[in-house]
C-alpha cells in the first residue's frame, strides 16, 4: 500500500522507489503482486508517464485509511508505554497571530523528538474540512464574528480587528484613522471571494451600505502587501498580523470588522501527538464550547 501511494503521489516508479528506499524492481514486483491479488491493474504505464486507473483511484482512499490506522495503532501502543510517536499534521492560515506556531513546534519537538511533523498552510474553510477528514490533526484559523467552526472541536484563541494597509505614498498614509466609507472609494487587493478572510470585509461594507472594487484577488496575505506597496490598491488585514508586513503603512479603521482566531481539532478523538501538542499550547483538551457536528459555516 505504501508503494502504491508513493507511485500515485510522484507519478513515477523511479521516484517512488527512491522515496521508499527500495530498488525499483522490488517496488514494481510488489505492486504487480498486489494487482494480481486484487484482480485489477492500479496503474497505466507508458514510456512517458504513469497514472492511476479507475481501479487505482478507487483503491487509494481506503489504502490511505489503512495506513493511517496502522500508524495510529503504533502511536497508541507507544503512548501506552509512555512515549509519544507517530505524526502530527498542523494546518494554519497565513495570518495566524494568536499563537507563535514556530515557537510551539520548537517546544513540542524538544519534548517529543520522535514525532514527525507536517505543516500545511491554507484557507480557514479548507482547514476545517481537512480536520473533519482527518488529514490534519490541529489547525489554527480565523473567522468573522458571525461564523463558528462546525463539525470540529474548537477553542477560541483571540479576537482581533482589521486595519487598513496602504502604500507609503498613498494620500491616506499620513492620516491617523480612516473609515469604511472613505476606503470604499479605493481599489482593493483582497483574498478570493467566498473565503473566510474575505467574507469579514465583504460583510462589513455591505452592512454599511457600501460597495467596493476588489480588482486583485490573492491567496497569500504576504503577497497582498507586496501588491499594496507599489500602489496597486489598498487592503484590510488583521491588526495583530500587520507588524509582520514591510513596505506599507497601516491605519486604524474606526468601524473595522473583527475576526476570531481558533484552534480546532477532530471530534472523533485525537492522536497522542495531537493531545501532546495541545498540552504544549495550554489548550484545554475538552473546551466548553465544542462546535456541534455539521458543515463548516
Amino acid at each position: 500500500m505504501r508503494y502504491v501511494l508513493a507511485v500515485a503521489e510522484t507519478n513515477s516508479f523511479t521516484r517512488a522507489a527512491e522515496r521508499c528506499l527500495v530498488v525499483q524492481s522490488a517496488l514494481s514486483h510488489q505492486i504487480a503482486r498486489l494487482e494480481r491479488e486484487l484482480g485489477a491493474r492500479l496503474f497505466e504505464r507508458t514510456s512517458r508517464r504513469v497514472r492511476l486507473t479507475p481501479a487505482g483511484e478507487a483503491f487509494l482512499p481506503a489504502a490511505r485509511q489503512c495506513l493511517d490506522a496502522a500508524e495510529r495503532a503504533a502511536a497508541e501502543v507507544a503512548a501506552a508505554v509512555g512515549e509519544v510517536r507517530g505524526r502530527l499534521a498542523v494546518g494554519l492560515i497565513p495570518t495566524v497571530a494568536a499563537v507563535d506556531v514556530p515557537g510551539a513546534l520548537r517546544d513540542f519537538r524538544e519534548q517529543y523528538p520522535h514525532v514527525r511533523i507536517s505543516l500545511r498552510v491554507g484557507a480557514s474553510e479548507e482547514l476545517v474540512e481537512q480536520v473533519q477528514q482527518g488529514t490534519i490533526d490541529v489547525a489554527f484559523l480565523g473567522l468573522p464574528t458571525t461564523a463558528r467552526p462546525r463539525g470540529v472541536a474548537a477553542h477560541e484563541l483571540a479576537r482581533d480587528r482589521l486595519v487598513a494597509v496602504v502604500a507609503p505614498d498613498h494620500p491616506l498614509a499620513g492620516e491617523p484613522t480612516v473609515n469604511l466609507r472613505r476606503l470604499a472609494s479605493e481599489v482593493f487587493v483582497d483574498l478570493p471571494a467566498g473565503t473566510a478572510g474575505r467574507i469579514q470585509s465583504d460583510q462589513a461594507f455591505a452592512a454599511a451600505g457600501l460597495s467596493r472594487d476588489v480588482a486583485f484577488e490573492v491567496t497569500s496575505a504576504d503577497y497582498i502587501a507586496r501588491l499594496v506597496g507599489p500602489g496597486l490598491g489598498v487592503a484590510m488585514l488583521p491588526c495583530a498580523y500587520a507588524p509582520q508586513l514591510s513596505g506599507v503603512i497601516t491605519l486604524e479603521v474606526t468601524d473595522a470588522p473583527a475576526r476570531i482566531e481558533y484552534a480546532v481539532w477532530s471530534h472523533r478523538g485525537r492522536t497522542p501527538a495531537a493531545s501532546a501538542f495541545l498540552a504544549v499550547l495550554d489548550i484545554p483538551a475538552n473546551p466548553p464550547h465544542d462546535a456541534a457536528p455539521g458543515k463548516p459555516e
